[in-house]
């Protein structure tokens, strides 16, 4: 993501797609979803894929 999570860490799991994205930080473990539309703009570079 563009910005990093409030508790530092820059890097997140894709949980679910759809018209909703469901990510989890893989800092703290917090998720958040968020509507794709939004993904899509805040997204900055996938880094891998399992």
């Amino acid at each position: 993501m563009k910005k990093p999570h409030p508790c530092g860490e820059n890097r997140w799991k894709i949980i679910r797609m759809g018209m909703d994205v469901r990510i989890k930080c893989l800092g703290c473990q917090h998720s958040v979803m968020l509507p794709r539309r939004d993904f899509s703009k805040k997204l900055k570079k996938v880094l891998g894929s399992e």
